[in-house]
């Protein structure tokens, strides 16, 4: 009765989560400088590419803190239902990146420095862009700058697209699809799945989810592919040979839910890295009260065509490149 209740009480506390307009959450990468180092030098990384210490640290702690806000619950939303979006990439030493999706703009703010650091990546500073580089040189002083998302969209599509093509769809799963994956995937935990639960405290609760991971991933792909012609272009599914060099080893997820819903999911996935050096490595999905995003104040508008045209293109042609970096010719006039 217990794997019973357990299961239940999941399904019932994502239910709820779906009939939310607005979630908010955050994902915490639980691991340790050395422990990425480890992971790193698994990979057989090539002389020179190991991951730098600096980068090594500054990742150790990141964290990602989403928003989502729809005119519908979350579990009937389409594409076209999404009204607001929020993203943050941060570390104990501050904010990397942000950006908002608020009604027909996206705004963008970002430590290039610290984006730098985390690439491995020399970053140009914003000392040495020049007075006309206007909105940029907002954009690499950390400060808000936005954009028109459609605008952007037909942009960059224009720029990749074959004269005279049109649009590509946009790659959507329909109701009955999704419905069908929902299934396999709750048939598959309930079949692969040992659920543990904790005796409740103050409404808190813990259930705990094991399982091989080859083989609940195994068990899932197969209940998938009947469904493989249904799904977006680019979806593709693992092969049998990607299946059967996965570790097997036990993947265990800690569910805490209070009064009934879900407040927090810490996975353990050191096991999977074979590889004893890898002490701690983890994800922590922290939910929260949903907060509507909100546009910044006094963020600076960069224009779409000399963004792309000018400062970005150049970056892109290293002929175009001057002695420091730069276009040899200059920056196009902010029309912000």
């Amino acid at each position: 009765m217990e794997q019973l209740s357990a299961g239940k009480k999941l399904d019932q506390a994502f239910e709820k989560l779906g009939k939310e307009k607005t979630i908010s959450f955050e994902l915490d990468l639980d691991t340790d400088a050395q422990s990425l180092k480890a992971l790193d030098a698994s990979s057989d990384p090539e002389p020179g590419e190991e991951i730098p210490d600096e980068a090594a640290d500054l990742l150790s702690g990141a964290k990602i803190s989403v928003t989502v806000q729809s005119k519908k619950p979350i579990d009937e939303s389409g594409e076209k239902d999404y009204v607001g979006m929020a993203m943050k990439v941060s570390t104990k030493d501050g904010d990397l990146v942000e950006y908002r999706v608020v009604g027909d703009y996206t705004y963008l703010r970002s430590d290039i420095d610290a984006l730098g650091k985390a690439m491995n990546t020399p970053m140009p500073s914003a000392k040495d862009l020049p007075p006309e580089a206007g909105g940029l040189k907002k954009a690499f002083e950390g400060e808000w700058v936005k954009f028109n998302t459609k605008e952007m969209e037909k942009t960059t599509a224009e720029m990749g697209a074959e004269p005279g093509a049109k649009p590509a769809p946009e790659p959507t799963l329909d109701a009955k699809t999704q419905k069908q994956l929902l299934e396999a995937l709750r048939e598959t935990i309930a079949r692969e799945v040992e659920f543990t639960t904790s005796s409740s405290k103050d409404g808190t609760e813990h259930i705990t989810a094991t399982a091989p991971f080859r083989t609940l991933i195994t068990e899932l792909v197969g209940e998938i592919r009947p469904l493989a012609k249904d799904l977006p272009p680019g979806m593709e599914l693992p092969t049998d040979k990607d299946l059967k060099d996965a570790p097997n080893a036990k993947v265990t997820a800690d569910f805490t839910l209070k009064n009934g819903e879900l407040a927090e999911v810490n996975i353990d996935l050191a096991k999977l890295a074979e590889d004893a050096k890898v002490k701690k490595f983890g994800l922590v999905l922290r939910m929260s009260e949903g907060q509507a995003p909100t546009a910044p104040a006094g963020a600076t508008e960069l224009d779409i065509d000399e963004l792309m045209g000018g400062f970005v293109g150049a970056m892109m042609s290293d002929e175009e490149f001057g002695e420091e970096g730069f276009p040899e010719e200059g920056f196009p006039e902010d029309a912000a």
